[in-house]
């Protein structure tokens, strides 16, 4: 019997394997999410609201940037749900908006900004993984 499209396929080791249409509708996803993350400014000014909310005119300071420019690029991050805001006042403040942003800007900061002590860090580079399709075509060559 035929698998339905988009289906998750059990496979032998247990896990569970996404079909290939799943697979390109997530690296959609993925991929607008990771332009948004592209830029340098958004990438600090989400490091700083992993530390905690800050306000508008703070990260403007903290980053020596112009007040609309930020109040843009924060836009720009609400728009895909990477901040939220409070507002007192006049005052906007920003802060991240789910437990899961504030993982991935720890994960980005532990591999690029976390330096051991005397010692630059190391960015280990992922190689593909050969698929076992891969390796049986790589065999009969």
């Amino acid at each position: 019997m035929p698998v339905p499209k988009r289906a998750r396929r059990p496979s032998t080791d247990g896990l569970t394997h996404v079909d290939t249409g799943e697979l390109r509708d997530n690296a959609l996803v993925a991929s607008e999410f990771l332009k948004t993350l592209s830029n340098p400014s958004r990438l600090v000014m989400l490091c700083l609201l992993a530390e905690g909310e800050r306000s508008v005119s703070e990260l403007a300071t903290t980053l020596d940037e112009r007040q609309p420019t930020v109040s843009q690029q924060l836009a720009r991050l609400r728009g895909e749900r990477l901040v939220e805001t409070r507002r007192d006042g006049q005052q906007v403040f920003y802060s991240l908006a789910s437990d899961e942003v504030r993982s991935l800007i720890l994960v980005l900061h532990a591999i690029f900004c976390a330096k051991p002590r005397g010692k630059a860090a190391k960015v280990t580079v992922l190689r593909p993984v050969k698929t076992v399709a891969a390796k049986k075509t790589a065999a009969r060559r």
